[in-house]
């Protein structure tokens, strides 16, 4: 099953514009209850360039830090999905919550 806050290679391609490219680390943002039925998830996509950019929130994944984009969310098939990396600790769960509730609810 697809968990909310897993971090999974997934394939990007094609995109377009200044959408990121390629097969790239992504955490799946979906709630995982909601992954159990349907074929599609919600995912920030992460960068290893660090930009410090307002609502990009630090992580590291696998010993590589890097930076969730929350200014690239997007849907994707589960068939883009390609394996699981390992998933964010509490206080990246935190900042993400954190920075979702500023660019959504405020």
């Amino acid at each position: 099953m697809v968990e909310q806050y897993g971090v999974y290679w997934v394939e990007l391609d094609p995109t377009r514009g200044g959408e990121m490219a390629k097969t790239r680390p992504c955490v799946v943002v979906t709630p995982s209850d909601l992954n159990m039925y349907l074929t599609i998830v919600v995912i920030a996509p992460i960068t290893s360039t660090i930009r410090n950019y307002p609502y990009r929130v630090l992580c590291s994944v696998a010993g590589r830090d890097g930076e969730i984009a929350t200014d690239q969310i997007r849907t994707v098939d589960k068939s883009r999905l390609k394996r699981k990396i390992g998933d964010l600790n509490f206080s990246e769960i935190k900042r993400l919550k954190e920075v979702f509730h500023q660019m959504f609810c405020e």
